[in-house]
């Protein structure tokens, strides 16, 4: 009886203490105590390379879906992270604006803080199981680690706290590019099983699922960004005789047509359901195709790779004998779009995250990200 008082004097003593502080109390594992601010929100990522930390480091695939050799990650972090650039990505600089820590990979084995968020993204993911099936984590994958994660939560800052911190979170995804690439790229006869709007809507109905399946473990704030023009990035021009590839072209314009639509729908059927989307396609077509204006030296060709425009996927990939053969690196990512075949470079995720993280409403809506983070 006298141990069950002293433990309740103990947890009111913080309950005041953190209440003083306007901050809220929340008990971890052991007999430690984690005091989050009432304004904290986590951030949980999914999605493709646009977004991946380095999950893929800790997985079984191949070079291609892998970003663990330098020069990964030389100008910030000055050594591979796994992330699919010189330096930080998009989803590191909307850490930063709203003041949280870079948040690592999901699999990372040292990372278990997630009352900060997660990051589940896998480069070359995409809606569809099917996509690189057996090389990287798919979306659905993503959801069911996402819901392992929960429950690690649960015991780490306790099960009303985790509750509340799953629904003030904001839910990143970046998917689809890899659904119409990865077909295309390896020859594949899929495209012609169905019509381009039956494919799409098979992209967007998966992608719908897990929007629902997060929405159910108790999300509420999701941030999109659309497709970006990946029909004339370095890789497809590097194979199509510097052309871009209409046929990806098409669909990407479909896609990013459809996914409004849906997210519309789901805003007027799932309880609470808040969204952002940001017009990727044309924030990096406008950059790609005017790199002057805003101050890039070079907006057509990659910074590393080899090929035309250094759109073959040879970025860090060494000779037989471990020198640098396979691929041409550029002396400064900063004055480039494009950092390897088909990722940004550091300076132009800055310039996206900008947009997704305060955009006005013709680059972002019906909210920016910033607006969701401040939404109670």
């Amino acid at each position: 009886m006298n141990m069950m008082m002293s433990s309740r004097i103990r947890i009111c003593f913080l309950v005041f203490m953190c209440a003083s502080l306007s901050i809220i109390p929340t008990p971890s594992l052991g007999h430690s105590h984690i005091c989050l601010p009432n304004d904290h929100v986590a951030q949980f990522i999914f999605g493709d390379s646009l977004f991946d930390a380095g999950n893929n480091n800790y997985i079984n695939t191949t070079y291609q879906f892998r970003a663990n050799v330098y020069p990964y990650g030389e100008t910030f972090f000055n050594y591979p992270t796994g992330r699919f650039s010189d330096g930080r990505t998009i989803p590191d600089f909307i850490a930063e604006f709203a003041k949280l820590p870079l948040i690592p990979a999901y699999l990372h084995p040292g990372y278990k803080r997630y009352a900060d968020g997660a990051n589940f993204a896998s480069a070359g993911a995409g809606a569809l199981v099917g996509t690189h099936l057996g090389s990287v984590i798919d979306l659905h994958t993503q959801l069911s680690n996402f819901k392992r994660m929960k429950t690690l939560l649960k015991k780490e800052i306790g099960e009303a706290e985790a509750k509340t911190l799953v629904s003030r979170a904001v839910y990143m995804t970046s998917i689809g590019g890899n659904d119409y690439a990865a077909p295309y790229t390896a020859n594949s006869s899929l495209f012609q099983s169905y019509s381009p709007e039956e494919y799409v809507d098979m992209v967007i109905g998966n992608l719908t699922t897990v929007i629902k399946g997060i929405h159910k473990e108790g999300g509420r704030k999701f941030a999109f960004v659309n497709l970006a023009p990946l029909g004339c990035f370095p890789l497809l021009k590097a194979i199509n005789a510097g052309e871009c590839v209409d046929k990806i072209t098409a669909l990407v314009k479909l896609h990013n047509k459809a996914l409004p639509h849906v997210l519309q729908e789901l805003e007027s059927q799932l309880k609470g359901f808040k969204y952002s989307i940001t017009d990727f396609y044309s924030i990096v077509s406008e950059i790609m195709n005017n790199p002057i204006k805003y101050g890039f030296k070079e907006g057509e060709t990659a910074c590393c790779g080899s090929g035309p425009y250094r759109g073959i996927r040879t970025c860090g990939v060494t000779g037989v004998n471990g020198s640098v053969q396979g691929y041409e690196l550029c002396e400064n990512p900063s004055d480039y779009v494009t950092f390897d075949s088909s990722h940004p470079t550091e300076r132009a995720n800055l310039l996206y995250a900008k947009a997704m993280w305060n955009g006005n409403q013709g680059v972002t809506g019906p909210y920016n990200v910033k607006a969701l983070v401040e939404q109670k």
